[in-house]
């Protein structure tokens, strides 16, 4: 794990989420939780070694930053916002996440990398036993929540776009936030099926913060001053597929002819990934610019 302070620790060199920890005087937070089996387990035990885990709190509903609450069985409250829980390893028809966690480790798997955790598969459960208890939230809430866990504040902050019940996770007595995917930094960033004027907003709360250090879902821990650069990251991809929309071109013309690719890498493990989110990101803004609004 790496230091952002004293109290405060994360790792951004794994493939998934960046997983993170703050030790308190009365036990630790877990933020998000490793993809890969034998990360999820040692990250425990590290985090046990400064003493009991209190909470377990997940950003997102993204299965990298959800699975590994599995290997925490009865080391804390899992919190999840009601967005995040009604979509808690749900298998949609783009995606199922089970499988899609698998990736993650060898085998016939086709995407393989040296980031991959072979020594998971002996972890790995079976999908039933698997989905009789995930270790999904069993503090629910909407809106904000407040978490007091010793000389701590946890200022749980709704901030959706990325996904409906996104988070961020304000620790004053740190000066830190954990913002999840709503900050991808020095990477490609996936739109997914977000809505970005939500999006932008939410930065504009995370921006309002009083705080040094900016622990973003993928990539390294950043100053404040790089919500500015996801800000425009997305006004940016917004602004290009709208002149697209403008100028007549079709969904395929768009996806064909616009990209971000020579921006930025994919985060750690997933450059296989790098057309299919292109394409997804202006087929998904396409799809919303073009939509016709419901009549009232």
């Amino acid at each position: 794990m790496e230091i952002v302070t004293p109290n405060v620790m994360t790792n951004t060199r794994l493939r998934g989420c960046n997983p993170n920890y703050v030790v308190t005087s009365d036990g630790v937070v877990v933020i998000d939780t490793p993809q890969q089996p034998t990360k999820a387990v040692a990250m425990r035990a590290e985090a046990e070694s400064h003493g009991p885990i209190r909470y377990i709190v997940n950003t997102e509903h993204h299965v990298d930053h959800i699975f590994g609450n599995y290997y925490f069985k009865g080391a804390g409250t899992v919190v999840n916002h009601q967005g995040l829980y009604d979509r808690f390893m749900v298998v949609y028809p783009e995606l199922d996440p089970f499988t899609y966690a698998y990736e993650a480790l060898p085998g016939d798997n086709p995407h393989g990398t040296d980031l991959d955790d072979p020594e998971g598969l002996a972890l790995w459960p079976d999908r039933t036993e698997y989905y009789a208890d995930p270790n999904k939230g069993k503090i629910v809430f909407t809106g904000d929540l407040t978490l007091h866990v010793g000389d701590h504040t946890f200022n749980l902050l709704h901030t959706p776009g990325h996904t409906p019940g996104q988070l961020a996770v304000h620790v004053p007595e740190e000066r830190v936030v954990f913002t999840g995917d709503t900050i991808f930094s020095q990477c490609q960033t996936w739109l997914m099926t977000s809505n970005v004027d939500e999006w932008v907003t939410s930065l504009d709360r995370i921006r309002a913060l009083d705080i040094d250090f900016v622990v973003p879902g993928h990539g390294p821990v950043q100053p404040k001053s790089y919500v500015e650069v996801q800000r425009s990251m997305l006004l940016e991809w917004k602004s290009t597929v709208a002149i697209a929309v403008a100028k007549g071109w079709s969904r395929e013309e768009t996806v064909e002819r616009v990209n971000f690719r020579d921006r930025l890498p994919v985060d750690i493990g997933q450059g296989y990934m790098m057309d299919y989110i292109q394409a997804l990101n202006a087929g998904s803004l396409w799809d919303k610019l073009t939509a016709v609004p419901s009549r009232v």
